[in-house]
């Protein structure tokens, strides 16, 4: 995999995108928009016990009066959101011209540059096997992004990546945000537990199918012999011929259908990308049709 870097000229391209997030989705606000949440603002919106501590002026004396026991006043609040990136760090991801790993490293930076101007913090995660490893925690403003997001050099693109096992353990904030799987989806394993525990949690979610022109549209013809990428003692020997094309051309529409199905019955939202695609088209095209941009 050719080395991601973060440079002048990628962040130059960065700001010119000019990416708006929509109001209405609390996942991707930023810290500067209004959320359902409590604070300070003015508008009331619920009471809780007082707890030693806790700020005397919001305590509700007409309420005392009538129960003789102290609540605070709740109010809505501008509240920081908490994006969270899960890039899929297995070894399909760094296969094929045009390498879907370092279009899932450019989308993830993108996406943190987008929500750390919102105000909101960032955290990446790495999922290897059945673990999520935790790259960049709580990343706030762009002097930090300058900072941290070089560390997505280091990702490692290797094994399998089951990961409904590695995202259910973790704990993922309960309505403060957006989440983003970043993936090829190219597997048999789990992932939709993932999806409905995040969207279970309140979050919005985002999953990014990211694949190679090759897989989508194969130019191989003839006898061949074919390696699983994840698992090289799985092959297949084969005269490669129009009917096993068309074959293949259908396993690979229901991969995509089965991702992109799975989020439209979940509420989530879902975005195909091609590894070779330049990531102004990515993000002031495609994106925006998703609805999370506009």
């Amino acid at each position: 995999m050719a080395q991601f870097v973060i440079n002048e000229e990628f962040l130059q391209q960065v700001e010119t995108l000019q990416v708006l997030i929509k109001n209405n989705i609390a996942g991707v606000l930023g810290g500067n928009h209004q959320t359902k949440n409590f604070g300070s603002s003015c508008e009331f919106a619920d009471y809780r016990d007082y707890l030693a501590g806790d700020d005397i002026t919001k305590i509700d004396w007409n309420a005392y009066a009538r129960f003789e026991k102290l609540y605070l006043k709740l109010y809505l609040d501008e509240r920081q959101m908490h994006t969270r990136i899960y890039i899929d760090a297995s070894r399909s991801m760094d296969y094929g011209k045009g390498n879907k790993a370092d279009q899932a490293l450019r989308v993830a930076a993108l996406l943190a540059y987008v929500s750390v101007c919102e105000m909101d913090k960032v955290s990446v995660y790495v999922i290897h096997e059945n673990r999520v490893e935790e790259l960049i925690s709580g990343m706030r403003g762009k002097d930090a992004y300058l900072n941290e997001i070089g560390k997505l050099n280091n990702i490692v693109f290797e094994g399998d990546s089951f990961i409904s096992e590695a995202v259910l353990p973790t704990s993922v904030g309960y309505g403060d945000g957006l989440s983003v799987i970043i993936s090829d989806f190219l597997t048999d394993n789990n992932f939709e537990d993932a999806i409905d525990y995040l969207c279970g949690k309140r979050r919005d979610v985002l999953c990014v199918q990211i694949l190679t022109r090759d897989e989508v549209n194969p130019k191989i013809r003839g006898k061949s012999h074919l390696f699983d990428s994840e698992n090289l003692k799985k092959t297949y020997r084969r005269n490669i011929d129009k009917e096993i094309i068309r074959a293949y051309k259908m396993a690979v529409e229901y991969v995509v259908s089965r991702i992109r199905d799975y989020c439209e019955a979940r509420g989530a939202s879902y975005l195909f990308a091609l590894a070779d695609v330049s990531v102004g088209e990515i993000f002031l095209g495609r994106l925006a049709d998703t609805g999370v941009v506009k």
